[in-house]
């Protein structure tokens, strides 16, 4: 077996060197430390002593012998492979303070120089500057490895000369033989100095010659450091001076400075070591006349003692300290060398003064990157440590910036610092470092909402806060760096790569006092995860406190860069002032808002900061501009806008002060304006909130009218623009507490004017209707306009919405009226002479209307002479093709600058030139179709084409014959550098999922509705099926198999019918997501159109039962899926799906046509079929092909039939206006489920009766059976179907005729016939339906028959249908004759079921809010009695039509139809009260309280009211509830 020896150490593996280290005898503890720590032989060979001590606790023995061996080793493999002999170098014996005995220096291993050199592959060592002579050490610090200059004489008796000691094995040797040692060295080189007059610094800790310790090769003048357990054990040593010289001892203690000791910082290691240095000034006034003799301390071993050497007289010699040979020559020099020493000192006193450096413009050019104002939207980070009293008073520049976070190293900065001051004036937000480690379960998005990290400034206690009542106290140096250190560097780590992209922010490090290692180490954390200096910058008052720093960050930085940097030597107030006058914002501006009556009052910034989910425009907003700012920016800031940028309140202020040309105002801002003026007129029928819509094409300027309103209307209403990331009840806490900010009563505010800029109408009505609870929560008085919501949405068809509710929405289309054609004519002339067309290229656009051939014409022309000479292969041009896909596909899509510089490989280093760097890498066609924005929370910018016209025709001229869109697209989906950047990815991510995934919907503003992503579907139908289906493919790999992505693969197969594809997906979905209803829905829609295609193929065939086999699997297969879907729908209680039961009927019912037409049932006058579906009778011509499916035919009846009574129920309770917009709904929407439901009960009723043949046959003769099936089929099989017919009156054959054949297959005698609960409430349905078209029709039963009828119901009302409940309290509502024992009774036989109607309502609703499903009012209380006292809906909305169904609900929400003269003489007003905002009804006992459809109508005190009752699946409900006078 081959030994580890017999191969080269570098190739050993971990276990190989675990094999080695126990042929030579080493611990098995140790061994498997190594091996935890993967040494292999590469690492080995880097080992040293002190690591192996250090990380593993190994004694001193075995890692010597380690050290020993491995060297040896080494010597031996190198000897072999050179053929040489192996020479010997005896260690350098001169100067050597390795201890007191020759013992001492056999410890260092004696290498070979030639095992030396290949084991010493080191880094360039750089060079270091020594400790200021006469300086504080505590300030100080060196990095281990750097090198000092080599050791010197003397130079000009003041600047020192210097003497190094490595110290490496005296310095761990017991006190005597420490301090004997120390002192020899001291009292040797200091009365050297003496002797020569000169100061000097001798360093212990310095490499002195070039050594090999630990298998490392060392410089001259190396630092190295050595361990100091107790400092007072060389301070103590200079009590020697008193052995050691005979006479003038107190002038050699003057002479001789205590010991000055600097720590020695390593990157790679948490042992703290020091140079000791001690310094020696012999100042002529203590030293005149003196020759200065000194018995050096020496240790002896054998007698185990400190003996004194002979009195000898040093002097220095070059770099060395020698003996005096002639002593009368050196007496005799002692007057000259005390006059040269008296000339140093006197000429040292009046040096001449350093060149003023300056530091103002430096600190101008650090902060602003070179501009001339600093960045408005540049993060910073603070980075500071206790501040000066003095210093607190001038932190306004801090103020002003945009501060991130602050690292804050004062435990009393809340207290008595600078966060105690700061959150005067801004609201911050309190954390500890641990607050920054992100749990695995939540993304960066999530996590920095979670912390408020671009809302308020984030205030990191980075070692401890005094006043905080948990734990978390301060600590000392060592504590700290073992216990958050590692929290600091996630903390660093988490911002630097995964929040901020680089050149986004600045982190200017404050020394305000002296530094210590955890501040110091924040800056290495920060350098290394920012992977350079260029965005760091040091500002320090006191140059001790920076040399300190400098010491440290040489580690990481070398020393030009340090000091070009930093900014030493300004006073904070000098700081202050610099900055405040190249800073954006002139002053510490108060933001005011408009009040009551009229005047204004002060905006607490603080307050505001903590609202972040209002941007609230003030009265003086950007007043607080400087004018430098204004007039460097107002061109920028100009043609942005005309490009194609978003309009920002700058543009609108500086138009108001005349810096730039006004902005047009088009007819829309007019007439949302006169909207908005008209809407606070007090009155009763006012309702809190009033709603404005602006809808405008795309790129038309309807964002820039909706700001326009906002801005010319800010001193009169409040106002503010809202951030729909915030969910709604934030929104409404923040719009409640801006609109009562400083006024004294809550009746007597502003209206609140809120700006939604592409809200999803869900989201809005989630806002209104927080905001309406709070609105009644505070008692808000009746008629009082609190909010005007400005809805500002894209839209498609902007003219027909604006005529469905001309009262409420305002139009912004392409098209130009003729005044704003002149006005827009006449800007256009002033600004092609200001800029280039192209460079205004939006508004040129613009100005040419959009008009459909012609801008389709003139952007095409535009783009193809842009494109002229574009290099298509260039990365750019591959950026900008990328660019155009999102924007052409993905509504208000961008991608991030960090993303594009990813795929550009751009490597900017210094910020001041990014901008410019990006800027040079665009082609300049890019520069023109390539708007750059910033995100208004983070500022981080992002790109995006001008427009999405210009957009669309780009992609379709740069994709050449060769490359399609899916091709693109296709690239673009595995671009690694897009994918995988960090910053910006939650925006990228989504962006990219919604141009394969987001289908257009109408109600998002989109033309049309479709089945698929617009990109999916254009290459499904330009270009072909399988790409599309590719893509997808590609799609879910690329997004961790989402089942999302495979649903959607196989609603993209079944619909090109292929059909195992579409099963294969759908399975997968499923498998991931097994309760989800709408993927179960898609498997079950597979199988549908499967069974559709199947029936589809037979067409014009004879079908046989053998040939349909297939079909009918496949028609089962889908009715299962359906029931899974519905069980899932059923459990979930977010969501209300009913497409499982919507499947079940439709499969069902072409399954039956499916069987209806095989021959063996084809005569319509036999009932065979019947008879097959609804007993155990089977046919032997389909006995054994069918014999798989007989049991599950035969089920078809009672699972269509619950599936259609679900259905019903859904019906019976909830309104079906609302257009279903979420993402995840069914295969398609039913537009008229009511009217469906009637067709699909027709026809299940048609198939299991043989109508045709039962129509004609006597009643008598029909089983009870049957007739239930006829009464389906007529449209009485449940309370849905049965009302319809008052709805849908369309048909030839009167309404009534309907009605009374459906009664007329129930028994004559309905109270002897035990009907089941369920038959009994479609004939009393029936009953109630026929009295509304013909009250006098002879099958119409008396009411009392129908009463009695209803004492059938189970008497424990838990078992009642709730449509049995509904028309119990139908039956037994007291009429006006009733006496007063009557009426009582019937309320409370109502009472009963009103409750239990309740408890099944509260089910029914699950966890969905109850606006998202409104509930049905199916009658209204009239001044009849009987049948007469109900009015149908029906005959109500025969009064109150309209053109459109949003517009007759706007009339419907907003009370106007109860004011119609027709309302008062059709229904009943009834009279009640209410108490505690709680409606109740006149006339029972006991407190019968009434639901308020309208919780906002309900009068905050306790009033008489009268009332409109409504009869829902809920309960009776109160309409228009009113204030009885």
């Amino acid at each position: 077996m081959e030994k580890p020896e017999d191969s080269s150490i570098e190739t050993w593996t971990e276990s190989v060197v675990s094999n080695w280290l126990r042929s030579i005898g080493i611990k098995e503890a140790y061994i498997e430390k190594l091996h935890k720590e993967e040494v292999d032989g590469k690492i080995l060979l880097e080992l040293s002593e002190e690591f192996l001590k250090r990380e593993t606790g190994m004694k001193s023995g075995p890692a010597l012998l380690i050290i020993k061996k491995r060297d040896d080793l080494v010597h031996s493999q190198k000897a072999q492979k050179n053929k040489k002999p192996v020479h010997s170098h005896k260690q350098t014996t001169e100067k050597n303070d390795h201890g007191a005995t020759a013992g001492d220096d056999d410890t260092i291993t004696d290498i070979k120089e030639d095992i030396k050199d290949y084991l010493a592959v080191r880094k360039t060592k750089r060079d270091s500057k020594p400790r200021h002579f006469g300086k504080e050490g505590v300030d100080f610090i060196y990095v281990k490895n750097d090198v000092l200059l080599p050791e010197s004489g003397v130079i000009d008796l003041i600047n020192p000369c210097h003497e190094y000691k490595s110290f490496a094995i005296a310095a761990v040797l017991d006190r005597q033989k420490l301090q004997a040692k120390f002192m020899k060295e001291v009292l040797k080189f200091a009365t050297g100095c003496m002797n020569i007059r000169t100061n000097g610094t001798i360093h212990f800790g310095i490499m002195d010659s070039r050594e090999d310790r630990d298998g490392t090769k060392y410089a001259h003048g190396e630092i190295i450091g050595v361990p100091v357990e107790e400092k007072d054990m060389y301070t103590d040593a200079l009590d020697y001076i008193e052995k050691s010289f005979k006479s003038d001892k107190e002038l050699v203690r003057q002479c001789i400075h205590p010991p000055q000791f600097i720590q020695v910082v390593s990157s790679n290691s948490n042992v703290v070591h020091y140079v000791v240095e001690v310094d020696v000034e012999p100042s002529v006034s203590i030293v005149r006349n003196k020759v200065f003799s000194v018995r050096l301390p020496n240790f002896n071993v054998e007698s185990n003692k400190v003996q004194l050497e002979k009195e000898t007289i040093y002097r220095r010699v070059g770099s060395k300290t020698e003996p005096v040979d002639d002593l009368n020559e050196f007496y005799q020099q002692v007057r000259f060398r005390d006059t040269r020493r008296e000339e140093a000192e006197r000429s040292h006193t009046f040096t001449v003064p350093k060149l003023c450096q300056d530091l103002g413009k430096k600190l101008i050019m650090l902060m602003t990157s070179g501009k001339k104002i600093m960045d408005k939207d540049k993060w910073h980070i603070l980075v500071t440590n206790r501040f000066q009293v003095k210093d607190l008073q001038c932190i306004d520049f801090l103020l002003n910036m945009n501060i991130f976070c602050v690292f804050d190293f004062d435990p009393d900065s809340m207290v008595s610092g600078l966060c105690h001051k700061y959150k005067k004036h801004h609201a911050v937000n309190l954390h500890f470092l641990q607050n920054y480690k992100i749990p695995s379960s939540m993304s960066i998005r999530d996590f920095e909402s979670h912390l408020h990290l671009f809302d308020q400034t984030g205030w990191i206690f980075c070692n401890g806060r005094s006043d905080f009542k948990g734990n978390e106290p301060s600590c000392d140096e060592k504590t700290w760096v073992k216990t958050k250190r590692t929290l600091l560097k996630d903390c660093v780590s988490m911002i630097c790569k995964d929040i901020l992209p680089k050149g986004t922010f600045q982190v200017i490090f404050l020394l305000t006092s002296p530094v210590d290692t955890p501040f110091l180490n924040t800056f290495y954390e920060f350098v290394t995860d920012m992977q350079g200096h260029e965005d760091i910058i040091c500002l320090a008052e006191s140059e001790a406190n920076f040399m300190k720093w400098q010491a440290f960050a040489l580690q990481s930085c070398d020393m030009e860069t340090v000091n070009n940097y930093s900014v030493v030597g300004m006073t904070i107030s000098h700081i202050n002032a610099t900055l405040q006058s190249v800073q954006p914002v002139s002053t510490r501006a108060t933001k005011r808002l408009p009040i009551y009556v009229k005047g204004e009052c002060c905006l607490d910034p603080c307050e505001e900061e903590m609202r972040r989910s209002l941007e609230i425009l003030s009265v003086n907003h950007c007043e607080e501009t400087s004018p430098e700012f204004a007039d460097s920016e107002q061109d920028k800031i100009e043609q942005q806008f005309y490009h194609g940028g978003k309009i920002t309140w700058l543009n609108l202020w500086l138009a108001d002060q005349k810096y730039v040309g006004e902005v047009i105002q088009r007819d829309a801002f007019h007439d949302v304006s006169k909207f908005v003026k008209d809407s606070p007129k007090w009155g009763l029928d006012q309702a809190p909130i009033s709603c404005i819509n602006i809808y405008h094409h795309p790129g038309s300027g309807g964002s820039t009218v909706a700001r326009q309103v906002l801005w010319n209307n800010r001193k009169d209403f409040r106002s503010a623009v809202v951030n729909p990331s915030y969910p709604a009840p934030v929104i409404a806490d923040d719009a409640i507490w801006l609109r009562e900010y400083e006024e004294k009563d809550p009746q007597k505010c502003l209206p609140v004017l809120l700006l939604f800029e592409d809200c999803d109408q869900e989201y809005l009505y989630d806002v209104k209707n927080e905001l309406e609870v709070a609105v009644n929560t505070k008692k808000i008085a009746r008629g009082t306009l609190c909010f005007i919501m400005l809805c500002c949405q894209r839209c498609h068809n902007p003219e027909k919405m604006c005529k469905e509710a001309p009262l409420q929405n305002v139009a912004v289309t392409h098209k130009l009226s003729k005044q704003e054609k002149m006005k827009f004519s006449a800007k256009r002339q002033k600004l092609e002479k200001q800029f280039q067309p192209e460079f205004i290229l939006t508004f040129v656009l613009m100005s040419e209307e959009f008009e459909g051939n012609k801008i389709a014409a003139y952007v095409k022309k535009f783009v193809t002479h842009l494109l002229q000479g574009i290099d298509h292969a260039s990365v750019v041009t591959q950026l900008v093709r990328y660019v155009a896909l999102l924007n052409t596909y993905v509504h208000n899509s961008f991608i991030s600058r960090s993303h594009c510089e990813e795929v550009l490989a751009l490597s900017i280093y210094v910020d001041r030139f990014r901008q410019h760097a990006f800027e040079t890498s665009l082609s300049d066609q890019a520069k023109l179709v390539l708007i750059h924005l910033r995100d208004e929370k983070t500022h981080i910018e992002c790109i995006r084409i001008i427009h999405p016209l210009v957009a669309k025709e780009i992609l379709q001229q740069l994709l050449d014959d060769k490359q399609q869109q899916s091709d693109l697209a296709l690239e673009l989906l595995n671009n690694e550098a897009l994918f995988e950047h960090r910053f910006g990815k939650y925006d990228y991510m989504k962006f990219l999922r919604d141009l394969f995934m987001r289908r257009c919907k109408i109600i998002k503003g989109d033309k049309h509705d479709s089945l698929f992503s617009p990109l999916i579907e254009h290459v499904a139908d330009k270009e072909c099926p399988d790409k599309a289906i590719e893509l997808l493919k590609e799609a879910y790999k690329r997004f961790d198999k989402d089942a999302f992505f495979a649903q959607q693969l196989a609603r993209l197969n079944y619909r090109h019918e292929r059909f195992e594809e579409a099963e294969h997906w759908a399975e997968i979905a499923a498998t991931k997501m097994p309760k989800n209803s709408y993927i179960l829905d898609t498997r079950g829609q597979v199988y549908r159109w499967w069974f559709t295609a199947k029936c589809k193929a037979m067409d014009g065939v004879k079908k046989t039962p053998e040939n349909t086999v297939d079909a009918v699997k496949t028609a089962l297969k889908a009715i299962e899926c359906f029931k899974a879907c519905e069980e899932a729908a059923i459990a979930d209680n977010e969501t209300m799906n009913n497409a499982g039961f919507f499947g079940v009927v439709e499969v069902g019912c072409s399954l039956l046509k499916l069987i209806s037409s095989l021959h063996v049932f084809s005569n319509r006058n036999d009932s065979k079929c019947v008879r097959y579906l609804q007993t155990d009778f089977v046919p032997d011509e389909i006995e054994k092909p069918w014999e798989q499916f007989h049991i599950e035919i035969k089920n078809l009846r009672s699972i269509m039939r619950k599936a259609l009574e679900w259905i019903s129920e859904d019906l019976s309770y909830f309104q079906t206006d609302l257009v279903p917009d979420d993402e995840k709904t069914f295969e398609r929407t039913i537009l008229n489920p009511r009217h469906w439901l009637v067709s699909k009960s027709s026809v299940y009723g048609q198939y299991f009766c043989n109508a045709s043949r039962c129509d004609v046959q006597s009643h008598a003769s029909l089983t009870p059976l049957m007739k239930q099936m006829m009464i389906y089929h007529h449209g009485g099989g449940n309370i849905t179907t049965i009302f319809s017919h008052l709805t849908d009156q369309k048909d030839s054959e009167p309404v009534s005729h309907r009605l009374e054949r459906i009664i007329s297959f129930y028994p004559s005698n309905p109270k002897s016939a035990n009907m089941p609960q369920g038959d009994i409430v479609n004939y009393i349905a029936s009953h109630f339906a026929l009295s509304c078209v013909s009250s006098q029709s002879s099958k119409l039963a008396a009411f009392q028959e129908l009463q009695k009828l209803s004492l059938h119901f189970p008497k424990d009302r838990q078992r009642c249908l709730s449509n049995a409940l509904f028309l119990h309290v139908l039956l037994w509502w007291p009429e006006e004759h009733d006496t007063e024992e009557e009426k009582e009774h019937k309320y409370e036989t109502v009472l009963s079921a009103v409750e239990q109607l309740q408890r099944n309502y509260d089910k029914k609703l699950k966890d969905i809010p109850p606006r998202k499903k409104r509930i049905y009012t199916h009658f209204f209380l009239s001044n009849g009695v009987g049948f007469q006292k109900f009015v149908h809906k029906s005959k109500v909305e025969q009064i109150t039509k309209h053109p459109s169904v949003s517009e007759k609900r706007l009339k419907w929400l907003s009370g106007e139809v109860w004011k119609m003269p027709e309302m008062s003489k059709l229904l009943r007003r009834v009279t009640g009260w209410t108490e505690d905002e709680r409606v109740y009804l006149e006339g029972p006992k006991t407190g019968f309280r009434i639901q308020a459809l309208n919780t906002s109508s309900v009068p905050h005190s306790n009033e008489n009211v009268t009332f409109y009752l409504g009869f829902t699946l809920r309960g009776p409900v109160a309409y228009n509830i009113t204030v009885r006078t």
